[in-house]
């Protein structure tokens, strides 16, 4: 029997691996703060930036994760409109409720307020929230900046949920910030902003 399909389907492998791409630019951790702001190092260097967020954990209970943005023009985080979609799943403690549904609630249409990440995250010792969010080509001044995000967390209901949301920004002047906060309160936890490579 012939090795030369594997050798080949192994080089095709190596051929495609990529290093060096994701460049880690900036952490910040949150420790009974307002909100945690990425101020610089969002630029035209990276067509994609990923913002990763640990250990998520509010002062106040049943609270949602949220951001916004401020475009190069803007003075504050309240000009840029956002339309998106949120989405949920979830499974309690009990094995009693599980959904899988749209939340008319959190999804927007050309809204300046801040746009909602996660759920009713709980604010117990050991309930908190985690995941990600992707922001495309902020540095755009021709297209909108899409963007989608996926969010794990221990629920004030006792149970876990994954969250989704995915829009756009809607505004063609370059985005150079980034805000995260609670929908109330302050919070403890760490994000991290890593830039992705062209």
């Amino acid at each position: 029997m012939s090795l030369l399909p594997y050798a080949s389907l192994a080089h095709r492998r190596k051929s495609f691996r990529v290093t060096g791409d994701v460049v880690l630019l900036s952490t910040q951790t949150a420790s009974d703060s307002a909100s945690i702001d990425f101020t610089s190092g969002i630029t035209s260097t990276y067509g994609e930036y990923i913002f990763k967020f640990y250990n998520i954990n509010p002062a106040n209970d049943s609270v949602d994760l949220s951001f916004q943005v401020n475009a190069t023009d803007g003075a504050d985080y309240n000009d840029s409109n956002i339309t998106a979609i949120f989405f949920a799943a979830q499974h309690d403690e009990a094995d009693s409720a599980t959904d899988l549904d749209v939340d008319s609630g959190r999804s927007v249409a050309q809204t300046t307020d801040f746009m909602a990440l996660s759920g009713g995250t709980g604010n117990g010792a050991d309930e908190s929230c985690a995941g990600e969010f992707h922001l495309f080509n902020p540095a755009s001044t021709t297209y909108v900046k899409n963007f989608y995000s996926v969010v794990n967390q221990y629920s004030a209901a006792n149970a876990a949920r994954v969250l989704y949301a995915s829009g756009y920004i809607n505004d063609t002047t370059a985005v150079d910030d980034i805000q995260f906060k609670m929908s109330a309160g302050n919070f403890d936890g760490t994000i991290k902003m890593w830039g992705v490579k062209n």
